[in-house]
């Protein structure tokens, strides 16, 4: 027989989440005490989906108890499975909730990718609305922002959420956690159609084959069309110094981001807001980036009530090369897609550019001209990715070219 565990949260001040304890019993039945905020509209359907998870787990000797402060099912289903399993009880079953409305959309590789909103893998509230800031992607984060006491938990928690949540378009991404730890975390949220993997501080290339040839596995055995993309995030000294190795390691890999605060104390400096110190380790990325063909992502801001302080960010990442910020707070995310949007005049002068290589295209011409201008073919193609975005954000009408 297991021990007494509990899993979940409680107190006055909780929302969206719930409190489990679960006392393994060798007789004598199962006991299930459900106490919830909606007992009034909900109370039978909060009972049920807690006798489904424990019939599903194989508890059928325990007291149950369980405070709900309003959870949803995919989080009352996730807290009854971790108190089971801290309990001693449950090896080798799981509970699924019903997949919900996005759980089958598809990742792209060329989707843009200005913002992503991280949000704490342990804090089901505020999974729910996060869609409604219309970042381009979230990340459940399992790595940094969740303690090692609940590693455990949050792995459900967003297994669960990639599962049922409606994240209303944006793409489902999954920060993992280094090591061993992180290889597990796969085996919890690939099934589930996560879309992109953030592999925190990355410092060889193998380190991004060994989980992308996990996440194709898994990929496989679940019957998935689609494996998920790669996100490799450079955190060190070494990391910098292997970063085009990583950035090429897998065609999986879609984008390469920076994370200064580990970088900056790897390096023993102290992050400032001038970035001096990071100057060239975020070069490097970007430059990692391009050369193996995919998407250079800068850090996250730190300072949520900055938002001045932000934008001036994003523009300089933007003149640097960088094609998008890390949220850390939904207020954010119009402020860095406001300031990797293309202004007017860019849009413009792109528009020229792609008009004349098309031109020269039609023409069987080897050089592209606009006026008296000679244009080379790094130019073209930032015209082209220009244009592309100023479509995709509705900056540009798709019959331009008729005007």
């Amino acid at each position: 027989m297991g021990t007494m565990a509990e899993a979940g949260r409680k107190g006055d001040k909780v929302r969206s989440d719930c409190f489990v304890r679960v006392e393994p019993k060798t007789r004598g039945g199962l006991r299930l005490t459900v106490v919830t905020k909606v007992e009034a509209m909900y109370g039978d359907a909060v009972r049920a989906t807690c006798a489904r998870a424990l019939e599903a787990l194989g508890v059928k000797h325990a007291i149950v108890t369980v405070e709900d402060h309003g959870a949803l099912d995919f989080v009352l289903a996730a807290r009854v499975e971790c108190a089971v399993k801290r309990a001693g009880m449950g090896e080798g079953r799981s509970f699924l909730p019903d997949p919900g409305p996005g759980s089958a959309s598809r990742a792209s590789r060329e989707r843009l990718r200005r913002s992503r909103l991280y949000l704490p893998g342990n804090e089901p509230k505020y999974f729910l609305n996060a869609g409604l800031h219309e970042p381009d992607g979230v990340i459940l984060d399992l790595e940094d922002s969740v303690p090692p006491s609940e590693k455990d938990a949050a792995r459900l928690v967003v297994r669960n959420a990639l599962r049922c949540v409606d994240f209303a378009g944006a793409e489902r991404m999954v920060r993992i956690n280094q090591g061993d730890r992180g290889l597990e975390d796969l085996d919890a949220v690939v099934p589930q159609g996560v879309h992109v993997i953030l592999i925190p501080k990355v410092e060889t290339a193998e380190h991004v084959r060994a989980v992308d040839a996990r996440a194709k596995k898994l990929a496989a055995a679940a019957g998935l069309k689609q494996t998920p993309f790669l996100m490799p995030i450079i955190e060190s000294a070494m990391g910098c110094f292997e970063a085009a190795y990583i950035a090429s390691a897998s065609t999986s890999v879609v984008a390469l981001t920076i994370g200064l605060e580990d970088y900056t104390a790897d390096i023993g400096a102290q992050r400032t807001l001038e970035g001096r110190e990071s100057f060239w380790a975020r070069s490097v990325v970007v430059n990692a980036a391009r050369a193996a063909g995919v998407t250079p992502i800068d850090t996250v801001f730190s300072d949520v009530s900055d938002m001045e302080g932000l934008r001036q960010a994003c523009l300089e990442a933007k003149g640097m090369g960088f094609e998008g910020k890390g949220c850390i707070h939904p207020r954010q995310v119009p402020v860095v897609h406001e300031a990797f949007a293309p202004g007017a005049g860019e849009i413009e002068k792109a528009g020229r550019i792609v008009l004349a290589f098309e031109k020269a295209e039609e023409e069987n011409l080897g050089v592209v001209a606009l006026g008296s201008k000679m244009i080379d073919p790094p130019v073209v193609k930032r015209a082209l990715r220009t244009v592309k975005m100023a479509e995709a954000l509705g900056l540009l009408a798709k019959s331009w070219r008729k005007k």
